[in-house]
């Protein structure tokens, strides 16, 4: 279980960029969702020990891991995918997995990790880091890479940003096994109906502030009439301007 008690987060200035968020992620899949600028990936890099909270305790399984480096959250079972994955030019597929798990992975090991994600291993494990692969496929790596690792928490920033459609189709299908088929939590920030779908428990966050957290059933419904609402709202404001244009 992971409990965040009064977490705030300024940066120069003043400025608060997350306020005072109490929450206990206690769910398997949790989704961390709201408008953009609102802190969530701010909130995911205090988790994951990127950046340091201006103020409050973090708590992994009743351990106060707030102090503790991004080595050291990373070596108690935490793991952070990024928005955009690195490229590391020289390094190949087989490379980052073995220095994920502190071991050498042969083909039948590789096999079984990066099947789960769709791919096979003979066709990436020798491939290089570098732009040979599509922003789908390096996101696919980094979630076997992460799925290799078997940690307590792991956590997904926008994972859909920067694929195309049919990457995203086998992203959602990758999610959705991570669903059925792991033990640690999964925490993903995202803004797309389908993975919200995923999810068991929302977070709902607006200008730094935890405006929402309960079930899928109890906050997705609210969320969606208010795009809905938001979006007819838009629409008719445009048509009036150029209606009185």
């Amino acid at each position: 279980m992971l409990e965040l008690k009064h977490i705030s987060f300024e940066v120069d200035g003043g400025r608060e960029i997350l306020q005072d968020i109490n929450l206990t992620l206690d769910g398997h899949v949790i989704a961390l969702t709201g408008p953009n600028g609102g802190g969530k990936s701010t909130l995911a890099k205090v988790i994951a020990g990127i950046v340091k909270p201006t103020s409050g305790q973090i708590l992994l399984d009743g351990e106060d891991i707030t102090n503790l480096s991004i080595t050291e959250r990373a070596n108690h079972g935490i793991s952070y995918a990024f928005q955009q994955p690195v490229r590391f030019k020289g390094l190949r597929v087989k490379d980052l997995l073995d220095i994920a798990t502190g071991r050498t992975h042969d083909m039948s090991m590789a096999c079984r990790v990066l099947s789960e994600v769709g791919l096979c291993a003979r066709d990436y494990l020798d491939r290089e880091l570098n732009d040979s692969l599509s922003g789908g496929e390096m996101k696919r790596i980094e979630i076997a890479m992460t799925l290799a690792r078997g940690t307590k928490l792991n956590i997904f920033d926008e994972p859909e940003a920067g694929i195309d459609l049919w990457s995203f189709q086998s992203l959602i299908r990758v999610f959705e096994n991570m669903r059925e088929n792991t033990d640690g939590r999964i925490l993903i920030i995202s803004h797309q109906e389908r993975i919200l779908n995923i999810a068991d428990h929302i977070a709902y966050l607006r200008e730094g502030r935890v405006e929402k957290y309960g079930t899928r059933e109890e906050i997705l419904p609210g969320l969606l009439s208010t795009v809905d609402e938001t979006a007819c709202r838009v629409l008719t404001e445009k048509m009036e301007v150029k209606t009185n244009a």
